[in-house]
């Protein structure tokens, strides 16, 4: 009997730990398992705000594929995936293709700049490791250029942030914290930095508890940054963004805009032919694509609703981590000849914004408010359970984090 071949599309949170979860359920006979991802690190999504804030390293934030990954059991493929084509059970790679019977595909985000003109060209984003880099670098490289100039030019030491939801404040909380370093650092007074958050929503973290909110706007403001709330971003050019709130624009010259405020599911999923949503395939309960019964989706890419608010889940690691659970035990399921398949319930184990170091809030078993340095140990401590969860005590004691003064 011929062993099936399972294909798993990205090695993100959703990916890799479907991977981790297979290796373990299915021997070598079983199936042959592939595993394509872009390089071969895994990076820890949810650090990326850091990296890019230049609070920690960019190799503190990722770890190569095979320290979790058992190649004797996994083939690993270093590619690119250029189109996936699922009436033909083939996947497109930059330097081949692969045929399948079975698909996960957990291929992650890209960001959304929602039509605005200049934000691609002119924009940075927290995409993955090297753009995250590259913000850290371009920060520090104005920064230092800002006293070698005859005229000083305050576009230099201006920060935008577009977006304040999660991943935005979570970058700001790291800034504030960086920029009295860099001003030390560079000698420049902190009093001519500026961070500027434009949040087209009436406040920050639309959907978060008021106190919470209340919290994070006290705690960011304090060490100097600026909310414009209510704003839409109608503009971005190398020099700076155009602002409109309540009919009035404004211009406010940067060098350096980030931006936070959306992402959207992999495009190669709108353009594959599986059925989708606004790019999201909505998938079954058991995290199969509806069109395709062999093909499952986890991660950015899977639209799965929230029947008490009726919006769908925001895609974040803890969800993605708990669907590749199902999707690994139902694909072991399917390959023993089974067809009893778990449906996928999302168990919501709360949500912590770092705000910096040595400060958070957030919530978890269901309403408990947390805030400050309490927050920040429950976030450290929700970091090191993923890490714990993909690859041990290991890898764990190797990334995690521990210093918690």
């Amino acid at each position: 009997m011929k062993k099936p071949n399972i294909v798993v599309l990205g090695a993100g949170y959703g990916g890799l730990m479907t991977t981790v979860k297979l290796q373990k359920k299915l021997g070598v006979n079983d199936a042959h398992i592939t595993l394509v991802n872009k390089h071969d690190y895994h990076y820890e999504a949810t650090w990326l705000h850091e990296v890019a804030a230049g609070t920690i390293s960019p190799d503190q934030a990722r770890f190569p594929i095979k320290d979790v990954v058992d190649l004797s059991k996994v083939n690993f493929l270093q590619d690119t995936v250029v189109s996936i084509q699922p009436d033909d059970n083939k996947v497109i790679l930059e330097d081949g293709e692969l045929e399948y019977d079975y698909l996960v595909v957990a291929l992650g985000f890209e960001a959304a700049t929602f039509g605005i003109p200049g934000l691609l060209e002119n924009a940075f984003t927290l995409g993955n490791i090297n753009s995250s880099r590259l913000i850290r670098e371009h920060i520090d490289y104005n920064f230092a250029m800002y006293n070698n100039e005859k005229d000083k030019k305050q576009e230099r030491l201006n920060i935008v942030v577009g977006g304040g939801g999660f991943t935005g404040i979570e970058f700001l909380g790291e800034l504030a914290n960086r920029i009295p370093e860099l001003c030390k650092e560079y000698d420049i007074d902190r009093d001519q930095v500026r961070i500027i958050n434009v949040e087209g929503a009436p406040t920050i973290l639309p959907g978060f508890d008021p106190q919470l909110v209340e919290y994070t706007l006290n705690s960011l403001e304090a060490r100097g940054v600026e909310f414009k709330v209510g704003a839409l971003l109608k503009g971005c050019t190398p020099e700076g963004i155009v602002v409109e709130k309540d009919g009035e624009q404004e211009e406010i010259p940067t060098f350096t805009t980030i931006w936070a405020a959306g992402v959207r599911a992999n495009s190669i999923v709108e353009h594959s032919g599986l059925e989708h949503n606004r790019g999201k395939v909505e998938v079954k309960p058991d995290l199969r694509a509806p069109s395709h019964e062999n093909v499952f989706v986890v991660g950015d890419c899977a639209l799965i609703w929230n029947k008490e608010t009726d919006r769908p889940f925001p895609p974040t690691a803890q969800i993605a981590m708990q669907e590749a659970e199902v999707c690994a035990h139902n694909l072991a399921t399917l390959v023993s000849g089974g067809n009893e398949l778990e449906g996928f319930e999302f168990n919501n184990m709360g949500t912590v914004a770092s705000l910096g170091h040595g400060d958070a809030m957030g919530v978890i078993m269901g309403d408990k408010k947390l805030f400050g340095w309490s927050a920040s140990v429950m976030k450290k401590i929700i970091d090191n359970r993923s890490l714990l969860k993909l690859g041990g005590i290991g890898l764990m004691l190797k990334k995690g984090k521990f210093n918690i003064f």
